[in-house]
């Protein structure tokens, strides 16, 4: 019989054709590391033939959230900023002015902190929105429309658009990037320091990682480059965009690195564990996502299979890219399919769990 890591090498073998998927990395871990795979499957570079290896860059887009949301926490365990405190606490006029206007109220300057974490502050999302009339962000980056969207520009954009609820209406979250971009404005203003150093010095030196960097499109790092990512069965071609996500979405990883930054993010070598209950209270964002604090939770119901089927709490970003705990199987997940598209990592994690169950 073939043991657990040749049935997950195998299954992402066996993902390498399927759907326009043409490389894929994914690394799988017990609670207890008993069972500690990493493993790669495909081409991640086109242009040279170059194999995906399980040591191969990606960007885990906005799975950098939960990194972004850890330095957040660190900042409220060291008592420099209040989850409660409104964003003009922290944040200039000149910046929050106009960026939540909901029928006929300005809620810019009620804004808190722990809203823009949890998702649930009601703004905008400058990227997948679109302007009466008009196309987002997402449509031209698809189109080919390569651009940088720095904050300012971010804020001008949700300017144009409108909010979905009040900030802390009961019940409600909506997934906006501009929340992350707002939390990575009050990180370097408390710190004074840039993301890309708070990154670094918060997050990367402390858990040894040597491969983890923030993504910038005029400074390649030649021997890091992030395997190609793939669109409707074609290369995606965004490097300005991509450079500009920062706080939300900016990140290149290993999937190995990934796995070692979530379990210190589950386990507490990043902040005190005690704030993931505060940080696990689930709203439901669309069927069947729910957010927590830089944390989704996703569970399909009863009826789409006979068995329960495994939750799992983490993140996953645009490009196909997941890290999630699964508690109720011990198991931490983590990789990429680099494939955009929002709900495939999903059912690949699950195929992952049904292939060492």
């Amino acid at each position: 019989m073939p043991d657990k890591t040749q049935n997950l090498q195998s299954l992402l073998n066996s993902q390498v054709g399927k759907g326009g998927l043409h490389n894929i990395v994914a690394a799988v871990q017990s609670y207890d590391q008993s069972l500690d795979f990493v493993g790669a499957a495909g081409v991640a570079d086109p242009a040279t033939g170059a194999p995906m290896t399980p040591e191969t860059p990606y960007f885990i887009a906005s799975v950098t959230k939960m990194y972004t949301a850890a330095i957040i926490m660190q900042l409220h365990e060291q008592k420099r900023l209040d989850l409660e405190a409104p964003l003009s606490d922290y944040l200039p006029d000149s910046l929050l002015e106009g960026i939540h206007l909901y029928k006929g109220t300005d809620y810019s300057r009620q804004l808190k902190v722990f809203q823009l974490v949890n998702q649930t502050s009601g703004l905008a999302d400058f990227e997948a929105d679109k302007p009466r009339g008009g196309k987002s962000v997402l449509d031209e980056l698809i189109a080919g429309h390569d651009r940088a969207i720095d904050t300012a520009e971010a804020l001008k954009i949700t300017r144009s658009l409108s909010p979905h609820f009040a900030p802390g209406t009961p019940g409600r979250a909506y997934y906006s990037n501009l929340n992350y971009r707002l939390l990575g404005e009050i990180i370097e203003v408390l710190t004074e320091k840039p993301m890309a150093v708070n990154f670094e010095e918060r997050i990367c030196t402390p858990l040894g990682l040597q491969h983890t960097y923030l993504y910038d499109w005029t400074k390649p790092r030649p021997d890091e480059l992030p395997a190609t990512l793939y669109l409707n069965n074609a290369p995606v071609n965004v490097p300005k965009y991509l450079s500009s996500n920062v706080s939300d979405g900016g990140l290149v990883s290993t999937a190995a690195e990934s796995m070692v930054f979530l379990r210190a993010f589950f386990e507490g070598r990043l902040f005190d564990k005690t704030f993931l209950e505060r940080m696990t209270q689930w709203n439901s964002i669309f069927f069947p996502l729910r957010y927590g604090y830089g944390l989704m939770y996703f569970q399909l119901p009863r009826y789409f299979w006979i068995t329960p089927l495994p939750e799992f709490a983490g993140h996953s970003g645009s490009t196909g890219s997941f890290a999630f705990a699964c508690p109720s199987r011990s198991l931490y997940l983590t990789g990429t399919l680099n494939v955009i598209t929002p709900a495939r990592p999903f059912f690949f994690m699950m195929n992952l769990v049904r292939a060492i169950s």
